[in-house]
């Protein structure tokens, strides 16, 4: 959704391959490629590592932006780098790129108590979950394009908040 709402707000258009999604364009002055895994989730990691080879980008370049059903609906949480902390896409980013020394951008989903993980992040949000995230996703994509222009800890500063920061 994020890479979606980057793409609209940039001019940023989408090519489909067999197992992704991307876009080449320019976000605040910097060349971008928006890359949309069409996978299941665990095995993102493989498109990340075919398109970061691709276009020569190194760990350190990328953005990684996803869910977090640990955080509260809707808040945000940027990080340099780390493990992946129990969530699977993340962890098939770092065996297929071999390193977890890139930048995250997490976006709280939340979680339902009683509901296996799976079906949880599957299911579609909750009536009054949706402008919560819609208004996540906004923030998401300035906290990249504010990553892209003035740095990663600036966008740790101004983001690293309570869900309506």
């Amino acid at each position: 959704m994020v890479a979606d709402d980057l793409a609209e707000r940039y001019g940023i258009e989408f090519r489909e391959k067999a197992s992704y999604r991307t876009g080449r364009g320019s976000v605040e002055g910097n060349e971008v490629v928006l890359l949309e895994p069409l996978t299941f989730m665990n095995n993102s990691g493989m498109a990340v590592h075919e398109v970061a080879m691709r276009y020569k980008v190194g760990a350190e370049k990328l953005i990684i932006v996803h869910d977090d059903i640990d955080m509260e609906t809707g808040r945000l949480k940027i990080r340099e780098k780390g493990s992946s902390g129990g969530h699977k896409g993340v962890a098939s980013i770092i065996e297929h790129i071999g390193t977890g020394e890139f930048i995250r951008v997490k976006v709280g989903i939340g979680r339902e108590e009683g509901m296996p993980v799976e079906e949880y992040v599957l299911s579609k949000f909750r009536r009054k979950e949706v402008p919560v995230i819609k208004d996540a996703i906004g923030r998401a994509s300035k906290a990249v394009s504010t990553i892209l222009v003035q740095g990663v800890e600036r966008a740790m500063n101004l983001f690293n908040q309570t869900r309506s920061a």
